[in-house]
């Protein structure tokens, strides 16, 4: 059974049409004692098949450490949006729900290595010099 019903995939399949640059959605699984790790990962299969300028690489959580270090995950499920370069964008758990326009629109960016932020949001971002770890949670209630 698809997650992504036919409806929303019409609509999200126009969106993609934006998509410029490629996009490489990475995602760290393992089969036992993971919430939605088989749901997140036939979700990503679902919205790769739906551009062409869209890849999707699945990793062992347990078994591909390198990969693991690379991308510093440290949890699953997780789906890495990757561009032309890793912008550390992560989405742990499943991105469904209200999480699914963020993600939708996460691919468009990076895809176009390029955000709608208002000059002066980027230029307010453009005097931070120094690392900083940025988490939103969100709850389905």
């Amino acid at each position: 059974m698809a997650i992504i019903n036919e409806r929303d995939r019409r609509e999200v399949q126009a969106q993609l049409k934006a998509l410029t640059g490629p996009v490489k959605l990475v995602n760290f699984t393992q089969e036992l004692a993971c919430q939605y790790c088989r749901e997140t990962e036939q979700l990503l299969r679902e919205v790769k098949e739906l551009s062409d300028k869209i890849s999707l690489e699945v990793y062992n959580f347990q078994l591909d450490k390198e990969k693991v270090t690379q991308y510093r995950v440290d949890k699953i499920p997780v789906t890495v949006v990757e561009g032309s370069k890793d912008y550390g964008i992560r989405f742990y758990g499943i991105p469904l729900g209200y999480e699914f326009v963020p993600f939708l629109e996460a691919i468009k960016d990076v895809s176009r290595e390029s955000t709608d932020l208002l000059p002066e949001t980027r230029a307010a971002l453009g005097k931070i010099n120094e690392p900083v770890h940025l988490q939103v949670f969100t709850t389905p209630t």
